[in-house]
């Protein structure tokens, strides 16, 4: 045995141990001799220990007692975390320390001992995973930790209290406790990598805890991630129980031995080497847990979209499952803003009613929200009158995730929630990752909006209404498919279906029987051509002959200009308000998508096959629509048109026999069969449901199927 300069007893090994560095921890390279005796001590016999609260208690005490040499050194006394918040510990918590004290006084001995009689490090590592066999790896890290907080925090407990205390001061003296303070700032290297080294042992314990809780129902121990992380264990569990070795050493070391040890600086670098080579290990474990956690979570979605789904496959008694599968789960908040009166309210009063959820994005314009507001005002009172059930009409919104919610945004939103007079989701964070895919994926929502109608118990009876709203109104109501089928099988080909509700000048001129042209495009020097070429063929006739101008679905600052150009020549009424071209063209893209949504619209539907010619002309050259008061004759491509209205010499003497409309028709009829003019159509992937194919409206062939990318500058709804 050795003498220090202060008379003790210093151990030969122990003098060995801090000359040495304990150098068979630097030496030991190879992982899987130190990994197979590790597993060798490994003996579970199937106990199961919940240690999460005893490694809560251990963190609390471990952080609370890290001393601050900084302020020690300012101020002579221990500083410690006393802003830290009191943790309150449950009763079953003390049962479970019940059942662990026996153990964790084990270890705690074991650790005592072997600091005080010098006991090699990795032996001692042995030691304690045989001692804790029978455990689980989380178990065996988590009651070593609690065996070192025992004596560690008893240390600084006698530390912090002994300014204040009479008898922690006498304790704390018979510790040698006021040498230590003393000599903190030699001390502050050590200490500071003491303290480096606790947290990164919570660190690793706390991967191996996270491990073990990972639910299997998401994730297998084949899944290539935890399997690596497992096969790690054994080498974590090593390297934090010979930290907890050494940090204790170290402990007992200040109290036990002389300024000699105190002064030496070899073992502030044994610490930080066993920093580093946890720190390592952490970060190993973590970068798996963290692809483990990515994997679960991708799983428990798949599963959450797969009940969701099963949610509408299901009968319910009323609307509120799916109401807040849609909207929002939880009660903490209240959901909903009340139109008028703009208070959050619950859920609940929308219970048992038919529900409109008109789904879009923060940028829908004012004019779609004018005539929906008009059109559920009309439903409102339809509603009533009839005494059908009540309905509500609430507004999802959809915002992308990916971009950043700014300030600016949140104003548009708050804009656009305040203008509607039905119920708003409060805020679109409200609505779950899964409604917004679900909501794309089965209900085809891109960009445009679209209104889901739901009946009293939840269940869909239209993907989409607005379609329908757009084309019939209120007179949709209740906007369910039944009744969008209904109101198709009492439709016909006439003037009224394009142009009711818009223009009450146009149905003047229906009802006084007159012929009518509707006609568009962007291109002047046709316009200028058919609008003379239809005057003179209707002075020459002897019919009376009106025509209206009813624009483009895009190019709307061209379409100005045409609408201005016509007025200063006089070449024909047009639509002042540029909102009716819009309405116009969305009714029209409405009655396509309407039969889409049914099913029916390559059906050999002759009223259909109008209306695709019509969007269809629509996207090249000018175009025109033939019609003798309610009844439409001629629906052609100004390539036809034009030339039928300038032959009128050829076909004038059939006008007497079978009538101004039905001789332009024959005549028309015959160009067009040899010109033929292409058709084509454009589906914006923002668009909702696109067909998987289409028939030629004027050849019946299968239309081939291309991918355009298009670019327009000019396709915001205009505000008159």
């Amino acid at each position: 045995m050795a003498m220090t300069t202060t008379g003790q007893m210093k151990p030969s090994s122990m003098q060995r141990l801090i000359r040495g560095g304990d150098r068979s921890m630097i030496t030991m390279s190879d992982e899987d001799v130190l990994t197979k005796q590790i597993k060798e001590t490994h003996a579970p016999d199937g106990r199961e220990v919940d240690v999460k609260p005893l490694l809560h208690l251990v963190k609390d005490i471990l952080n609370r007692s890290t001393l601050n040499i900084d302020a020690v050194a300012a101020e002579g006394s221990p500083a410690h975390t006393e802003n830290m918040e009191d943790q309150t510990y449950r009763a079953s918590d003390t049962d479970l320390l019940d059942a662990l004290s026996y153990i964790i006084e084990r270890v705690s001995s074991e650790l005592h001992a072997k600091a005080l009689t010098g006991g090699e490090a990795h032996s001692t590592t042995l030691a304690i995973c045989n001692m804790l066999a029978p455990f689980s790896w989380d178990a065996k890290l988590v009651l070593t930790l609690a065996a070192f907080a025992f004596n560690y925090g008893e240390f600084w407990l006698l530390a912090q209290v002994s300014s204040t205390n009479q008898l922690g001061k006498l304790m704390a003296t018979l510790k040698q406790l006021p040498m230590i303070m003393e000599y903190s700032s030699v001390l502050k290297s050590r200490f500071d990598a003491l303290n480096s080294l606790i947290q990164a042992m919570l660190k690793v314990t706390k991967c191996v805890v996270d491990l073990k809780e990972l639910p299997s129902a998401y994730i297998s121990s084949e899944f290539p991630a935890l399997s690596v992380a497992m096969n790690h264990v054994p080498t974590a569990v090593y390297w934090t129980i010979r930290s907890a070795v050494a940090c204790y050493s170290q402990i007992t070391s200040l109290t036990s031995y002389g300024l000699e040890y105190i002064t030496s600086t070899t073992e502030a670098w044994e610490l930080s080497t066993l920093a580093h080579k946890l720190t390592n290990i952490y970060e190993h474990l973590q970068k798996q847990i963290g692809i483990c956690y990515q994997h679960i979570e991708e799983k428990r979605r798949i599963d959450a979209y797969k009940s969701l789904l099963n949610l509408f496959e299901t009968i319910h008694i009323d609307n509120m499952k799916i109401l807040k599968a849609l909207i929002y789960p939880k009660d903490d908040v209240l959901p909903l803003v009340e139109g008028s009166t703009r208070q959050r309210v619950n859920l609940e009063v929308l219970r048992r009613k038919n529900v409109l959820l008109l789904i879009s994005g923060v940028d829908i314009s004012q004019d779609e929200l004018s005539i929906l507001e008009q059109i559920h005002s009309e439903s409102k009172l339809h509603a009533i009158r009839h005494e059908i059930h009540q309905y509500e009409l609430v507004w999802i919104p959809m915002v992308d995730r990916s971009v950043e919610w700014t300030g600016l945004m949140q104003k548009q939103f708050e804009a656009l929630q305040s203008s509607m007079p039905w119920y708003t989701v409060y805020h679109p964070s409200l609505i779950d990752d899964l409604v917004i895919r679900f909501v794309k994926e089965k209900w085809h929502f891109r960009n445009k909006p679209i209104l889901v109608v739901l009946d009293p118990q939840g269940k869909v009876v239209s993907p989409n209404a607005i379609h329908m709203m757009w084309i019939w109104g209120s007179n949709a109501f209740p906007f369910t498919t039944l009744r969008e089928e209904a109101l198709w099988k009492e439709e016909k080909w006439r003037l009224e279906l394009l142009v009711d509700g818009m223009d009450p000048t146009i149905l003047n001129w229906i009802r006084d029987g007159k012929y009518i042209f509707l006609y568009g495009g962007d291109d002047i020097e046709w316009i200028r051509k058919f609008t003379a070429a239809a005057r003179q063929v209707a002075q020459a006739a002897r019919i009376p002959l009106e025509m209206i101008y009813v624009g483009k679905s895009s190019k709307r600052e061209k379409v100005r200009q045409v609408i201005a150009t016509i007025n200063v020549e006089k070449l024909s009424s047009t639509w002042q308000d540029l909102t009716l071209v819009w309405y116009f063209w969305t009714r029209l893209d409405s009655m396509l998508f309407s039969k889409i949504q049914l099913g029916k619209a390559d059906e050999d539907d002759p009223m259909m096959q109008q209306i695709k010619r019509l969007l269809s002309f629509d996207k090249t050259g000018g175009w025109a629509l033939l019609s003798r008061g309610s009844a439409i004759t001629v629906n052609g491509h100004g390539t036809t048109v034009l030339p039928a209205l300038v032959e009128y010499d050829l076909w004038k003497e059939h006008v007497v026999t079978k009538g101004y409309d039905v001789a332009f028709k024959d005549h028309h009829d015959k160009i067009r069969d040899v010109t033929l003019p292409c058709c084509r159509f454009e589906f914006q992937s923002a668009g909702g449901r696109i067909p998987e194919g289409m028939r030629c409206p004027e050849c019946q062939r299968r239309m081939e199927k291309l991918t355009t990318f298009a670019c327009c500058h000019d396709e915001v709804v205009p505000t008159i």
